[in-house]
């Protein structure tokens, strides 16, 4: 029963402390960065190949006119392209450019660099080992859920 209790408690800890980890990540914005639906758009069709913007609002579960505003504004900053859709021309498929790979890495980097600077500002060099010690396994937990 002890070993239960043991993971309740650890399962109650990691998600509140990963819960408010997420959440500051997202709520930051480097200056002239992604937004959090912009990078999961980007994200999207960087992974899946191009598609639709009904189906990347299906898929991000947001509307069509949230997705058709985020898209316009990832268009009008050149990173993603609309192409007529090679089997269906009344159809229309976007795209990431290289731009909009290239602004993903930027906000990924950036966002590393963030954590970067609170670990060296915050953190003694046991607890970065441990920390980085326990990255394994935080991997090896997201895998199972």
């Amino acid at each position: 029963m002890s070993e239960v209790l043991d993971a309740l408690r650890v399962a109650g800890a990691l998600r509140m402390s990963i819960s408010l980890l997420t959440r500051k990540l997202r709520q930051s914005h480097p200056d002239g960065g992604l937004t959090s639906p912009e990078m999961s758009a980007l994200a999207r069709l960087d992974r899946g190949g191009p598609a639709t913007s009904a189906a990347l609002a299906k898929l991000e579960q947001i509307s069509p006119q949230s997705m058709g505003a985020t898209l316009g504004a990832l268009e009008a900053r050149g990173l993603v392209e609309r192409r007529p859709d090679p089997q269906d021309g009344r159809r229309v498929l976007l795209s990431v450019t290289d731009a909009g790979r290239t602004a993903m890495s930027d906000r990924r980097d950036a966002r590393t660099r963030q954590l970067a600077d609170a670990l060296s500002d915050e953190f003694t060099p046991v607890e970065l080992e441990r920390l980085l010690a326990a990255a394994p396994l935080l991997e090896r937990l997201a895998a199972r859920l």
